[in-house]
């Protein structure tokens, strides 16, 4: 089996466009790990170089321990899946299969016996037979991925395998895939742009932005626990509530998040407190999933937030809520930097100008609070998305349009990046 290490691996094309920047990543022995990132952000290019069919503008590849960049595709012992499959026409199932055997003069009667176990592994055995142009998108990708199999290669490379399939065959595929993959231990490197494939098919996931990798993680830590506010965005789904706020360090009460007309507070016993701290008097952009609010029928203690229903939206098993909080939504692309991210704790500009703010705010919190915000919500643009706070419901029961619903908060839930997209607290990998 082999690891796949990228140290500071780059990919410039003809014309100086920086397709891939100074990646690094390391693919463990028998992992199956996706590269997820949008349309044109890299993550297909990063594949082609692994398996030889691009050159490496800078940096090392390194395949089990050796270097592998001026080995021919054939020489680093590599399989690769593409997105339309690409069979060969005029061959059957059975041709298709046995190709690589043939190409490398194995033992005929062991390839016709590989042939019909790995045709039978796969749901192939009944059309070995028949030729490609009569198979479905789900079959034609099933005799592609054995006839990557069956070469036993050392690392297995797919190239959004499933794109062209229709929702219930990616479905069926999917699981099917992630269990060969597993049961024959092949190092597997899956690239999509469809977060459901990522989150249900990765051992670990590195999301990619313009040639930049973003993040690298189980699926869990970057649900949980992103980065950025690209990742926390591009892994959500319904789409995770992005506040435009400022953050105010208040003596008596804990760190403020404010968003103008309605506040979270951030009480000094929470671990992230000070980390919050050290953004008093800046814009910070507040990341909510729809599963972390939940409706009650009037606010209460706790951290609340409260809107306008707007709109009610049926998916069987669940509803899903719009209300018009009064709160900026802010855009990802907007805030984010296509840099990498790293884990760490802002540090203060000055520690004489955070001394003299806390002498200030100290003094008068509420009055300089209130006197801030609002100097802070004159300079504020207007934005194109609407300002409204997504959340579920189980039932739709006694809620209509217009009327007023109060969401309680759960604070531990809540992200806070700042106004370059970057996390604030400690990200932990």
């Amino acid at each position: 089996m082999t690891e796949v290490v990228l140290n500071a691996v780059s990919k410039v094309y003809p014309g100086g466009h920086l397709a891939v920047d100074d990646l690094r990543l390391h693919v463990r022995d028998g992992e199956l790990f996706v590269l997820l990132g949008p349309s044109g952000c890299g993550k297909s290019t990063v594949l082609r170089m692994i398996a030889g069919l691009e050159e490496i503008s800078s940096g090392d590849l390194m395949l089990n321990g050796t270097l592998a960049n001026d080995l021919d595709p054939r020489e680093r012992n590599v399989a690769m899946v593409f997105q339309n499959g690409a069979l060969y026409p005029h061959l059957s199932v059975r041709g298709n299969l046995a190709f690589p055997l043939e190409i490398a003069q194995d033992d005929a009667t062991a390839t016709r016996e590989k042939v019909v176990e790995l045709a039978k592994a796969l749901g192939l055995d009944p059309m070995l037979e028949r030729r490609p142009s009569t198979l479905s998108g789900g079959q034609r990708q099933r005799v592609a991925m054995g006839r990557a199999i069956i070469r036993e290669p050392s690392v297995f490379l797919m190239d959004e395998p499933l794109s062209n399939l229709d929702a219930t065959l990616r479905t069926e595929l999917r699981m099917e895939i992630a269990a060969l993959v597993r049961s024959l231990g092949v190092t597997t490197l899956y690239v999509t742009h469809d977060q459901v494939e990522a989150l249900t098919l990765a051992d670990r996931i590195a999301i990619m932005r313009q040639g930049v990798l973003q993040d690298v993680g189980t699926p869990q830590q970057l649900y949980d626990d992103p980065a950025t506010v690209f990742v926390a965005a591009f892994l959500s789904s319904p789409y995770i509530n992005l506040l435009q706020a400022n953050a105010w360090a208040v003596q008596d009460d804990g760190v403020i998040l404010d968003f103008g007309g309605q506040r979270l507070v951030v009480p000094w016993s929470d671990p992230r407190s000070s980390a919050f701290m050290a953004c008093h008097g800046s814009p910070v952009v507040v990341g909510i999933r729809p599963d972390a609010l939940t409706l009650v029928p009037e606010p209460g203690a706790g951290p609340t937030l409260s809107g306008r229903l707007r709109a009610l939206e049926f998916h069987g098993h669940e509803w899903m809520a719009y209300a018009e909080a009064g709160i900026p939504a802010v855009d990802p692309e907007e805030v984010t930097a296509p840099q990498q991210a790293t884990a760490k704790v802002p540090t203060p500009t000055s520690g004489g100008r955070l001394k003299s703010s806390f002498g200030r705010l100290f003094g008068t919190p509420e009055s300089v609070v209130a006197e801030d915000a609002a100097k802070s919500s004159a300079g504020r643009s207007g934005h194109h998305r609407r300002s409204d706070l997504v959340f579920r419901i189980g039932s739709s029961r006694g809620l209509t349009t217009g009327s007023v619903v109060h969401l309680t908060v759960d604070l531990d839930r809540v992200l806070v990046f700042d106004a370059n997209g970057a996390r604030i607290d400690r990200v932990r990998r």
